[in-house]
């Protein structure tokens, strides 16, 4: 298979055309490559327009990757800046916490998978990616120890925004999220003010994976 040819397939025929047009974002996408982060026996579809299944050491783990272009949009809308600290829930490969890596300063990607989190592990470290540190732990325990962020990805979808989230959000600070359930969930940007406010940017309708432990409303309230 021609890596680079499809690789530029997936830019220019899916990407490209769903408003990605930062060229930094288009320019990232050609150096981190997504065939390294795919599970062997998929790496063929490792760019195609749909969330590839993560199977590791012939075990199904019944998560997947998030398809090429709603990656490369929340990517491009959350504006991650080199100074910012990154956290991401739900680590699958560890591609996206890749592409955040060469954004942000430090990322935190949080797996509760016990073997993608290896995986993903593995994947980051033969890709050169030092500022990335994988956790095996369950990312909707709402009594993880866990600092403030600049911004927070989840990986995957949830039924409600989780507030305890929100509530470790640096001031300036960006959450993405896909919300809702099948057949219909929406990706959003939670931006919060200096003071206590948030406020809400919808980008685009889709279908994910949930995550798993997300379920209901957190007890915290602002």
């Amino acid at each position: 298979m021609d890596f680079e040819h499809a690789r530029y397939n997936m830019i220019e025929q899916q990407i490209r055309p769903w408003n990605v047009l930062d060229q930094d974002i288009l320019d990232l996408l050609s150096v981190v490559h997504r065939e390294d982060f795919v599970p062997p026996a998929y790496r063929t579809m490792a760019f195609t327009d749909m969330e590839v299944p993560l199977t590791v050491g012939g075990r199904a783990t019944g998560e997947c990757m998030l398809a090429p272009k709603v990656e490369a949009r929340i990517l491009q809308e959350l504006g991650v800046r080199k100074h910012e600290s990154v956290l991401e829930i739900g680590t699958g490969s560890g591609h996206m916490a890749a592409l955040l890596a060469h954004r942000g300063r430090h990322v935190d990607t949080l797996e509760i998978d016990a073997d993608l989190a290896r995986f993903a592990g593995e994947n980051l470290a033969r890709a050169g990616v030092s500022n990335v540190t994988v956790r095996q732990t369950d990312g909707s325990d709402p009594n993880g120890n866990l600092p403030s962020y600049d911004v927070i990805v989840l990986s995957g979808s949830v039924p409600v925004v989780p507030d305890r989230l929100l509530a470790k959000l640096n001031a300036g600070g960006r959450l993405a999220v896909i919300v809702g359930e099948e057949p219909v969930m929406h990706a959003q940007i939670i931006s919060r003010a200096q003071g206590s406010g948030f406020t809400t940017r919808m980008l685009f309708e889709t279908v994910a994976r949930p995550l798993r432990g997300f379920v209901g409303r957190s007890a915290f309230r602002f």
